[in-house]
């Protein structure tokens, strides 16, 4: 199989099911009314309810869905070779991840941008929405560990990075001034703001800064707690529409890199069906593979970002699918890019000595791949290099410069899905705390303060990010997002049942729970296997995880008993939800 064949693949998957599977959930199971007034409109407060122009808001929800969970992902999954994560990626986007991401946030639209879990609270029971916001609240503090571990490594393996990150910072906040205070012509504020991206990422190589991991798990802690908290339009919006045009410059250098590049991938296409990648330990494709590749395939924080933020944020319905759905092909993409670029140069990047055991055999390759990741510098490294290494080969750009774009197009993304994992936290946190509101008010007030709420639930994932251990917190993280998105598709198919009348609900129910028996099955064997292995190295941080892991199960076993309860009652119209505002 060579890069050109593989790419034209997935562009011709991913074009074919957004204009019919796609156009088919907007209009005949969600039925999206552009004349509908969205949250956004209806409930402005200026602070998160605030109407984005599309393609703002388009960079706002990938850059936040997408951290990199795409990448690192599908970079681990290539120890089984490069067809089963490919397949799994392709697979995932189509019948599970799009439907799940668009359906999660069209939902949240009709119930005033609520969360997916109070949804299921309002359409199934209470204690399910409460039951749901505990395990939301845990998965969202393994988002914070998985994903600060990632960028910890980042910046300390490329200091040129967080130099040009801060700047972009700095040219986000300007362009925010330009965009919403000075109200400059869009197209304008678009080219400066752009003008300042490159110039950050620029500068970055000749100031880099150099800290130990633990210093940028400080500054983590207490950015990610400053940006959960102030409005959206300051930092968020105009930050994330930036990293948009990041991601685009990515996906077109690399898409066009391997496009014409005609290389032949050259790792094996399968080796083995168990290989030592999480913890050291015999780690089969099925179930544990939804553990590995996240975000590029699916993922349950994408309905998360989608209630919690992006509803808030949607001016018309008719955007819903561009953004939902378009975002998580978009994805898609990347991923396959990943797996493809790596396919092609992981012999070229690594020594001479990794590049001939790994060329030796696929047994040999399944067994020395995760020494080749750390050599290259873990997945990131590998992809970045590998990245760098294809646009330098078709395109004759600077391998250098190419690193640390790609780089900061990982970390970009990463510190984008830290701060607003942790603005979605503080809403979930707030929510377990309602039974505290009526009985200790005094307490309630304090503790869901937007500042202590965003402060408490990154304390716990900076904690568990601390160990470093990213080969063993990654899975926990996975784990818990495919579980979450299994949740969120059932509750999906619930709310199209039960309050749209759609009898096309098993559609979602069925991937819904082809996926919910993987990762349940999945969590088990890594409750076994993986978390002993981490008890030896960092106990502290593996008794918290085990402990997080095991509520996580229970909650999910009490979740699943309540979503076949309802789904067993007669499929009457319960509750409509509403366009002009829930009734309370």
């Amino acid at each position: 199989m060579n890069s050109t064949f593989t790419i034209l693949i997935a562009i011709a998957l991913y074009f074919i099911f957004y204009f019919t599977y796609g156009k088919h959930l907007e209009k005949n199971v969600v039925k999206a009314d552009g004349d509908n007034k969205t949250p956004a409109q209806r409930l402005f407060d200026g602070v998160d309810y605030v109407p984005a122009n599309k393609y703002v808001l388009f960079g706002h929800h990938f850059a936040s869905i997408a951290g990199a969970a795409p990448i690192v992902g599908p970079a681990i999954a290539l120890a089984w070779g490069w067809l089963p994560g490919l397949l799994w990626v392709w697979f995932g986007n189509i019948f599970i991840g799009a439907v799940h991401d668009y359906l999660s946030l069209m939902s949240s639209v009709r119930y005033d941008g609520r969360s997916v879990q109070w949804i299921a609270g309002r359409i199934i029971k209470e204690r399910t929405g409460y039951a749901f916001s505990w395990f939301v609240l845990f998965a969202l503090i393994l988002v914070v560990a998985a994903f600060g571990a990632v960028l910890g490594n980042i910046f300390v393996a490329q200091p040129a990075v967080p130099t040009a990150y801060f700047l972009k910072i700095i040219a986000a906040l300007i362009l925010g001034v330009l965009m919403y205070r000075v109200k400059l012509d869009f197209r304008l504020a678009t080219i400066i703001g752009i003008a300042m991206l490159a110039t950050a990422i620029y500068l970055g190589k000749f100031f880099p800064i150099s800290l130990s991991y633990e210093v940028w798990m400080a500054v983590f802690f207490i950015y990610i707690v400053v940006a959960a908290s102030i409005p959206v339009n300051i930092l968020l919006q105009p930050r994330d529409y930036l990293n948009a045009w990041l991601l685009v410059t990515g996906l077109i250098i690399g898409g066009i890199s391997l496009l014409i590049g005609f290389d032949t991938i050259q790792i094996p296409i399968y080796t083995e069906w168990s290989v030592p990648i999480i913890a050291g330990k015999d780690t089969p494709f099925w179930p544990v593979v939804p553990l590995i590749i996240a975000c590029g395939s699916l993922s349950g924080f994408h309905s998360m970002v989608a209630s919690g933020t992006t509803a808030k944020q949607l001016e018309s319905e008719k955007q819903g699918l561009f953004i939902g759905y378009g975002a998580m092909f978009t994805e898609g993409f990347l991923s396959t890019i990943v797996i493809v670029s790596i396919g092609v140069f992981c012999y070229s990047i690594v020594s001479q000595d990794i590049a001939e055991t790994l060329k030796s055999s696929p047994a040999n390759f399944a067994e020395g791949y995760g020494n080749a990741l750390k050599s290259a510098g873990g997945p990131v490294g590998m992809f970045s290099k590998s990245f760098a290494m294809a646009s330098h080969t078709a395109l004759k750009l600077p391998m250098d410069f190419m690193i640390i774009l790609s780089s900061m197009w990982v970390s970009s993304f990463a510190m984008t899905t830290l701060d607003t994992t942790n603005r979605i936290a503080r809403y979930a946190f707030s929510e377990v705390l309602e039974p505290v509101k009526e009985k200790a008010p005094e307490v309630y007030n304090v503790l869901s303060q937007r500042w202590v709420a965003s402060a408490i639930p990154a304390g716990i994932g900076i904690a568990l990010a601390w160990s470093g251990a990213w080969s063993v917190i990654w899975p926990a993280f996975g784990g818990a997002n495919q579980m979450l998105a299994s949740i969120a598709l059932i509750t999906c198919a619930v709310w199209v049942t039960k309050t749209l009348g759609n009898t096309r609900a098993l559609n979602v129910l069925i991937p819904a729970l082809f996926l919910w028996v993987t990762v349940t099955v999945a969590l088990i064997w890594y409750m076994f296997v993986a978390i002993p292995a981490f008890m030896e190295s960092n106990p502290i941080q593996a008794v918290i995880l085990g402990i997080i892991m095991t509520l996580m199960i229970l909650l999910n076993l009490l979740l699943i008993m309540d979503f076949f309860r309802i789904w067993r009652e007669k499929p009457e119209i319960r509750d409509q939800g509403s366009v002009v505002g829930v009734q309370k």
